[in-house]
């Protein structure tokens, strides 16, 4: 199985910062190396470590020569007609560029609690105050965002209360219909007396004699040449 995929971000660790710097450092120093020889290529590599130390390659006996071509390919020739002065100008602002790249690489060094046996008592307060002041920027603005989910949380629990009783509330009619039915008296019907004769049409002229059928026993008799009693 293949390695998995390595999260790049700043090593946190000092030791093991500088350890893969290190490592990393020499790895890009060969693979340069291999490159200029195995293409023929011209190849110069510059590598400041965090501390502002130097590291450099060049394929060819002179850096500034390959710099001077970088210098031409990018920015076109240098003007042979530029004045001491000017030049003279550019470089001062090159340096002053420099020392403020420089100073702030050392300010984060220093926020981030790197070289600092060499400030004084009052750099160190000063640092502490920057520091406080950011540490007060941040916690208010996670407060901030605290307040704003719990606001959050706040409207969602009062939504689903509202749900709640409404669901409540149907519940309870139900069960109170459901409960009523259960409780009403049984009223039974009266029993109907069985008449074993049907009364008869008035319209029919002709008398009609419309009877129930008799029990079992009464129809054996009946079989047996006993005559009913309204029949005798």
């Amino acid at each position: 199985m293949g390695r998995g995929k390595v999260e790049l971000k700043r090593i946190e660790n000092k030791i093991n910062r500088q350890v893969t710097f290190a490592k990393r450092r020499n790895g890009l120093l060969k693979k340069a190396y291999e490159l200029s020889l195995l293409c023929d290529a011209e190849v110069a590599l510059i590598i400041f470590s965090n501390k502002g130390k130097l590291y450099e390659f060049s394929s060819t006996s002179s850096m500034a020569k390959t710099l001077e071509r970088y210098h031409k390919s990018s920015y076109g020739p240098i003007d042979a007609h530029q004045s001491p002065n000017d030049a003279q100008n550019n470089y001062q602002e090159y340096l002053k560029l420099k020392a403020r790249v420089e100073a702030l690489q050392q300010s984060q060094r220093h926020l981030l609690g790197e070289d600092l046996g060499k400030l004084g008592p009052k750099e160190l307060d000063q640092l502490e105050s920057v520091i406080d002041t950011s540490l007060k920027q941040i916690r208010s603005k996670q407060t901030q965002h605290m307040f704003e989910q719990l606001s959050g949380l706040q409207r969602k629990e009062k939504n689903l209360m509202e749900i709640n009783r409404a669901l409540r509330s149907k519940l309870e009619k139900t069960n109170a219909a459901i409960q009523g039915e259960r409780n009403m008296p049984y009223r039974p019907q009266p029993a109907q007396p069985e008449a074993f004769f049907e009364p008869l049409g008035c319209n029919n002229s002709t008398p009609q004699i419309r009877y129930r059928p008799l029990a079992p026993n009464n129809a054996a008799e009946n079989a047996k040449g006993v005559l009913p009693g309204w029949m005798h």
